[in-house]
């Protein structure tokens, strides 16, 4: 090109090429919200799923039992020493009484029949001092704020303790799911997670500009539904729902075990729920303002919360109007492994409802749903989420329950929990899971000492016969 300048002939050299690059990433952002639109977005809005997630849990489940094997192969070849996870404790013990234990102690340790001696023994120290060595080494508590140990490797560096090097195979096939999860998984879920946000806070924002009545009952039912599908399909999570002849309804309130922020999003895909919580800022805020909007959530101030008649009150008056959806509560107040169930609060239960119990127990072999909230921030957690192979869980929908003649929050409380426990297959524990951050209160050192006193100098009613 004559009596062009140098600056003006690059500039027609690379133009074509410059095109080519618009053309390739025009073709690839079309193509991929295409598929998004196809396969992810339109399925959660008509609520139909196409297997393709079922496919990809058993797919997985080969790979993990391949990789588990050659893990054990190639120690066994090398001699190394597997570490293997407890399944329930290190100490076996039996559910035996402090007086029981106390009457064998004095039994194997004199010739004597010490069974109805009602004075102090100096070997009944070794009863407190044993069971402070096993709570020391086995705490029935700690354990339940850590991640839950698997038996198997999921190919993520994050949950094996066997993790080194063994075949030049296992490395690829680990060095390729890594590209899989963050290359192409990460990304999508994140695409996803964004869009079932914005729609939330968009659509229900227009939804609430309606007046009250059943056609904005309706679309709002459907608008949540549909955004907490697309949120559930951000995290590639499997949910197997049974019993779903038991579903919570209007009126009542729906508690469940609580594992994760993510167990809302996993109920809430399956019906809807007036939500319970304290008013944040940020984004929490934006979206909490927009959902408050379309449906009549609870949501309270940070000084209200402590306020118990107020918030009893407005659970109170919510459940009452049979109209408004059923209440989402997790009683436990704090995030437990998926290992067992905690103390219930038991403000969700003096207020003579008809409680619906939910169990949720999470596969642990794909992605640990666990939110150990004083390691993890919430960024953080959900990227770890977004980065594992899938979510996969069950959910069980047990039969309502009313409280009974005679019998107190507590006891309702314990009542709910157990069911929930023995069809999760959690252990029940009794403790307040606000022991995760918290000391154990003087109310559980004081029953111990009751427990001893009694046996040394017998109950009120046993002094006067005597």
């Amino acid at each position: 090109f004559p009596g062009l300048c140098d600056s003006c002939r690059m500039e027609l050299f690379f133009n074509p090429f410059d095109n080519l690059v618009c053309i390739l990433l025009g073709i690839s952002f079309t193509v991929w919200f295409t598929l998004l639109l196809v396969f992810i977005i339109v399925p959660a809005i008509f609520g139909v799923s196409f297997g393709i997630r079922r496919l990809y849990m058993k797919t997985l489940l080969k790979v993990f039992e391949w990789a588990t094997l050659r893990i054990e192969r190639g120690a066994k070849e090398k001699n190394h020493l597997l570490y293997k996870p407890y399944s329930n404790a290190i100490i076996a013990k039996e559910p035996t009484s402090l007086e029981e234990e106390i009457k064998e102690i004095r039994r194997s340790g004199s010739n004597k029949d010490l069974d109805s001696a009602t004075e102090f023994e100096l070997s009944d120290i070794f009863y407190f001092a044993r069971r402070g060595v096993e709570s020391i080494m086995d705490d029935e508590v700690t354990k339940r704020f850590t991640a839950e140990e698997l038996k198997s490797w999921n190919l993520l560096t994050r949950s094996n303790y066997n993790f080194h090097y063994i075949s030049l195979r296992l490395t690829v096939l680990w060095g390729l799911g890594l590209l899989i999860r963050y290359g192409f998984l990460l990304p999508l879920r994140v695409t996803l997670a964004f869009t079932g946000v914005g729609l939330l806070v968009f659509l229900t924002s227009v939804v609430g500009l309606l007046p009250n009545g059943r056609m904005k009952n309706f679309l709002s039912e459907k608008v949540h539904l549909m955004c907490y599908r697309i949120c559930v399909r951000a995290l590639t999570a499997i949910i197997t729902y049974h019993d779903s002849e038991n579903k919570p309804k209007n009126g009542g309130i729906c508690v469940a075990n609580h594992t994760s922020p993510i167990d809302v999003i996993i109920l809430a895909s399956d019906g809807c729920y007036a939500m319970v919580g304290q008013i944040h800022g940020g984004l929490m805020g934006v979206i909490q303002r927009s959902m408050v909007k379309a449906c009549p959530h609870i949501w309270f101030e940070r000084s209200e919360v402590k306020d118990r008649h107020l918030v009893a009150k407005r659970l109170s008056d919510h459940v009452e109007d049979k109209s408004k959806l059923p209440i989402l509560i997790f009683p436990e107040g704090t995030c437990i492994n998926n290992t067992s169930v905690m103390m219930f609060k038991k403000g969700s239960f003096e207020i003579g409802a008809t409680v619906y119990p939910v169990a949720i127990k999470y596969d642990p072999r794909f992605g640990d749903a666990f939110w150990n909230s004083s390691k993890f921030g919430m960024v953080n957690y959900l990227l770890r989420m977004m980065s594992s192979w899938a979510i996969v869980c069950s959910v069980w929908y047990l039969p309502p329950m009313s409280r009974e003649e005679g019998e107190d929050a507590v006891q309702f409380a314990n009542r709910v929990k157990a069911a929930i426990a023995r069809q999760g297959g959690l252990v029940d524990l009794l403790w307040d899971g606000g022991l995760k951050r918290a000391k154990v209160k003087d109310t559980f050192k004081e029953e111990q000492q009751k427990l001893y006193s009694k046996m040394l100098v017998g109950t009120q009613e046993d002094r006067s016969r005597s």
